[in-house]
């Protein structure tokens, strides 16, 4: 569709089970369609298996999935993040390629928020500390990148559970 952004505010976490999250960017449809595949597979996982799949199973899934449509892609670059034992992150391409990463951005503000990221993020800081540094990274993004749209989506995933964080609370973030 060129620069026409059709929805400015769509939500980019996906909770696809309760200790994994999903970020999308890219074609919407693609990204909501693999979404939707995700949660039914990991399901399907759960019942036959009688355990939770781990994070990198989860991204290898989808790795695997997207491998497998490299005639017509989808225009995606998602990220697969969760915790198992400790905290994971993993950067799956269009094409299916699955990279581990400790820190990392994805979609046309990418460029952007890694100059914020780089920066600001420290490993060892507290989650809301980063937290933060992620909601100014993606709003750098929002004000230099067209397609970025403009809500900033924060969410937090722990063993118990996944929390999306409230509009009112991330405004907070951005203005502080």
């Amino acid at each position: 569709m060129g620069y026409l952004i059709a929805s400015k505010d769509i939500d980019k976490i996906y909770e696809i089970d309760d200790r994994i999250a999903m970020t999308i960017a890219g074609s919407v449809g693609d990204a909501q369609t693999l979404v939707r595949w995700m949660k039914a597979e990991i399901k399907l996982y759960e019942l036959k298996h009688e355990r939770q799949m781990g994070v990198e199973a989860a991204a290898t899934l989808l790795g695997n999935i997207l491998a497998q449509h490299k005639f017509f892609p989808f225009f995606v670059q998602l990220l697969v993040g969760g915790v198992d034992d400790k905290p994971r992150l993993f950067s799956v391409d269009m094409m299916g390629g699955l990279t581990e990463e400790h820190l990392t951005s994805t979609g046309s503000g990418s460029p952007i928020a890694y100059g914020v990221l780089e920066e600001l993020y420290k490993e060892n800081k507290d989650t809301i500390v980063n937290m933060e540094v992620a909601a100014k990274a993606v709003s750098a993004a929002m004000k230099r990148d067209a397609a970025s749209g403009e809500r900033v989506d924060l969410c937090i995933v722990t063993t118990s559970g996944f929390k999306r964080m409230s509009k009112e609370y991330v405004n907070k973030i951005l203005k502080s």
